[in-house]
């Protein structure tokens, strides 16, 4: 097999040459000899600095949305755990005992709010609460980061890819 050699322009004595430009039909051939004008590649990590200069407000009320009902989810989840461990303790037994003792009506009624029902039903009302007011905060929150990068240009990162 015979290789075949680049052919270059013959110049004048003195002058630099140049690489002649080859042929499609010579680069299909050669497919790994990149040609001469190619541009060369730098071999690493390539970073990119961007800079974030406005959220939409209304992308952020949903992912808000989104993470305030997982996390009324946990509270939930998190208030009945608590329930069934103060319960296990028999915490609420002896509180029930030491109501008893003390013989007070307003303090027996006291007691029907240790129930399993009640004590569920306030840890959903608090669980409401944080998706309402967790939604309004991340669009407030959003409405004023818009504000502070218009003032200061917005929040600078670099972004790399490995």
């Amino acid at each position: 097999m015979s290789e075949e050699q680049p052919t270059q322009a013959i110049d004048a004595p003195g002058e630099p040459q140049m690489p002649r430009r080859r042929s499609t039909q010579e680069r299909m051939e050669d497919p790994v000899t990149p040609p001469v004008d190619a541009p060369k590649r730098a071999v690493g990590i390539r970073r990119v600095k961007m800079t974030i200069a406005k959220v939409e407000p209304l992308s952020v009320l949903k992912l808000g949305f989104l993470f305030s009902v997982a996390l009324g989810v946990m509270i939930v989840i998190a208030w009945m755990l608590l329930w069934f461990v103060l319960d296990r303790m028999s915490l609420f037994a002896e509180i029930n005992n030491l109501l008893e003792t003390l013989n007070s009506e307003q303090l027996l009624q006291l007691a029907q709010y240790l129930g399993f029902g009640r004590w569920m039903s306030f840890g959903v009302i608090v669980a409401i609460l944080d998706v309402v007011l967790f939604t309004a905060l991340s669009a407030v929150g959003a409405l004023v980061y818009n504000l502070i990068a218009s003032l200061v240009g917005g929040l600078h990162i670099s972004v790399t890819d490995e």
